[in-house]
């Protein structure tokens, strides 16, 4: 039997915050620029800085922009920036409003370090190439690259947190790839580089249960979908999926939701 594989779909609590690309400068400034907004800007921004050096004021704060960092401004806040040092490669990027970028956690008014630079000269690139020349559906690809800029520095500052065990992405893909496979937890161990009980305790700080539980939850997943698509006996979703038998199944499958799959069929 070709079992059905789990569905995947946003889940309705997952709050997706506006957002609208506006402008983009690419910059490359000398000693002379200096540049100001008494009243500050009208829309977000991000400072990108590919190379070299600048500085931004505001508030009685001076902030240095060096090559390699971002720094996200507010809309609103006198500010004034300026090249330092004769050669200051920078894009800046409006868009409105700032939920999506505090929404993704990243630092707002503090220069940050990103190793991201290559993926963000790409997009920036990218972004400028299609307000040139308009290729069809060019708003969107713009949208698109603006909100894409945003989600890789998201990710690098993600992938650095220690809450998330970034490690544990393989594993993850692979479990929900071999659904009907037993999980080879000492592969999986292996795999992370962690000690037993250390890849133990972050699969459940990550997911907030076992790897075992985990694999089961993938699996009555799977036997949900087969039974809603398919007509394959519950005895063929059973062995496909890797559970000791027909009645170990159906037990396991009433307890996660509600009815035995036979009569779960039924009802639908």
């Amino acid at each position: 039997m070709a079992y059905m594989n789990i569905p995947y779909g946003l889940d309705d609590s997952v709050d997706l915050p506006d957002f609208r690309f506006k402008m983009i400068w690419k910059v490359h400034a000398d000693d002379s620029y200096q540049a100001a907004q008494p009243k500050g800007f009208p829309y977000p921004g991000i400072f990108v800085t590919f190379e070299g050096r600048g500085r931004f004021e505001s508030g009685g704060v001076s902030r240095g922009l060096e090559a390699g960092t971002y720094m996200i401004v507010r809309p609103g806040e006198p500010c004034a920036y300026r090249c330092v040092g004769g050669d200051w490669k920078f894009c800046f990027l409006h868009f409105d409003p700032l939920d999506m970028a505090l929404q993704l956690e990243l630092a707002v008014g503090e220069p940050t370090t990103t190793s991201m630079l290559p993926e963000a000269s790409l997009l920036c690139e990218r972004l400028i190439d299609c307000l040139i020349v308009h290729p069809v559906g060019y708003g969107f690809t713009a949208q698109h690259a603006a909100q894409e800029l945003l989600l890789v520095l998201a990710r690098e500052q993600a992938a650095n947190a220690r809450s998330r065990h970034p490690e544990l992405d393989g594993i993850l893909f692979r479990m929900h790839q071999r659904i009907g496979e037993p999980p080879p937890i000492d592969d999986f161990v292996r795999r992370s580089g962690l000690s037993r009980t250390a890849f133990f305790a972050r699969f459940r700080a990550r997911t907030g249960m076992s790897p075992a539980r985990y694999m089961q939850e993938l699996r009555l997943a799977s036997a949900k979908a087969a039974l809603e698509t398919t007509n394959a006996a519950v005895k063929e979703i059973a062995a496909a999926l890797g559970f000791y038998d027909e009645f170990h199944f159906s037990k396991l499958f009433k307890q996660r939701y509600g009815a035995a799959p036979r009569d779960y069929r039924r009802g639908r």
